[in-house]
């Protein structure tokens, strides 16, 4: 598998590039309890939406970032968005989220595996970075689920954060 090609499966997900066929389901999970742990505030409109995924799909072109939608393997419900930023670093920056009625299934800490498996043999990172608000102990559990160690604390406009250090190597899902 390339990096041009980039489809994963894990046990019960299938990573794969996100498409514009993907927004209409993304936009309708963002919500303000899923999104208070992220970095940036996230779109508010459909329109503000397109904007970012656009470029979203212009990095993925570029092999530079990737962005992944998550779907159940069985059913093909969407189920979350994952990111690989900044693939030629020695340390790529890992993030995911999931789709609210869908945590509490180990779904997370699944497709964090399955990515970073794969830019383990696509990218040969060093390590991975993993920044995640302090306060989110299930995305915190994820990183530490995967032998990922503290190695920064950020206070960040919207919360107090940490970044994890997770190692270059073949996790077990």
């Amino acid at each position: 598998m390339s990096w041009s090609d980039p489809t994963i499966h894990s046990q019960r997900l299938a990573l794969r590039p996100f498409t514009a066929a993907d927004a209409d389901e993304a936009f309708a999970c963002i919500t303000p309890t899923l999104t208070r742990y992220l970095s940036f505030e996230p779109a508010s409109t459909p329109a503000e939406f397109e904007a970012v995924w656009r470029g979203w799909l212009r990095e993925i072109a570029a092999g530079t970032d990737f962005n992944f939608t998550l779907r159940e393997r069985t059913s093909g419900r969407f189920t979350g968005l994952l990111g690989l930023h900044r693939v030629r670093d020695a340390e790529p920056e890992l993030g995911i989220w999931i789709r609210e009625d869908a945590h509490g299934r180990g779904y997370g800490r699944e497709a964090v595996a399955a990515l970073a498996a794969w830019a383990v043999e696509t990218f040969a990172p060093q390590s991975f970075s993993y920044p995640v608000a302090e306060a989110n102990t299930a995305s915190r559990r994820i990183a530490e689920g995967l032998g990922g160690i503290v190695v920064e604390q950020q206070q960040r406009p919207k919360y107090a954060s940490v970044v994890y250090r997770l190692p270059a190597r073949k996790p077990h899902p």
